[in-house]
């Protein structure tokens, strides 16, 4: 049995569009604040909704609507409710999804930052993320060149890399967003599944720490 490294790799599988990772997207960053030097986070794009070409039926609607309120209720973070009074509003993460994977290939420091801020944009702002002009005016203040960011969200490796990932999340068992897993080179070890208070992610994580391979 090998015991897990004194700085572990936090896995963190999300979506920039997933109502319950904005809720959790906070704790994650106080949690990485808290633990900085001892804990590495790395942020996976999950695909909550990718490939969603076609609008939202009256029952989706009805559903992601509840999914929000039930959330905001859980988290108090601002919501707008806009999205769901568009007629034809479609719900495709890949775009966001893609856009979050390219920063964390410029610029791995800032995933959770500009996770932070594709959430609020969408959820708070009511901004279109499946809109490229839009993601590119979000990491504007990171100081993410233009070019630079579309020279890499347009390419066809990117295109596939986000689809691996993808993939690479459902090989992994993931069922639920937000979740958390702890890496190893025996797999990942599941912390939590879904939305958590702080106090209850460090409890876990603490467990998991002491529990051998």
């Amino acid at each position: 049995m090998s015991l897990l490294p004194g700085n572990p790799l936090l896995l963190y599988v999300t979506d920039p569009m997933c109502a319950w990772c904005y809720g959790f997207t906070p704790v994650i960053r106080r949690l990485n604040a808290l633990w900085f030097g001892r804990l590495t986070v790395q942020v996976l794009v999950g695909g909550l909704n990718p490939y969603a070409h076609d609008p939202l039926s009256a029952p989706e609607r009805d559903k992601l609507a509840v999914n929000w309120h039930r959330s905001q209720r859980k988290s108090l973070l601002p919501f707008d409710y806009s999205f769901f009074l568009q007629k034809d509003a479609q719900y495709d993460t890949e775009p966001a999804c893609r856009a979050l994977l390219t920063v964390r290939h410029l610029r791995p420091g800032l995933s959770l930052e500009v996770l932070r801020a594709l959430h609020s944009a969408f959820f708070a702002d009511g901004l279109d993320l499946s809109n490229t002009r839009v993601l590119v005016e979000v990491l504007r203040p990171f100081g993410i060149p233009e070019n630079l960011f579309l020279a890499v969200f347009e390419t066809d490796e990117i295109y596939r890399q986000t689809q691996e990932e993808f993939q690479l999340v459902e090989q992994m068992g993931v069922s639920t967003l937000p979740s958390v897993y702890l890496d190893h080179a025996q797999g990942p070890r599941l912390i939590s599944r879904g939305f958590c208070e702080l106090p209850e992610l460090e409890e876990r994580l603490l467990q998991a720490l002491q529990i051998p391979y």
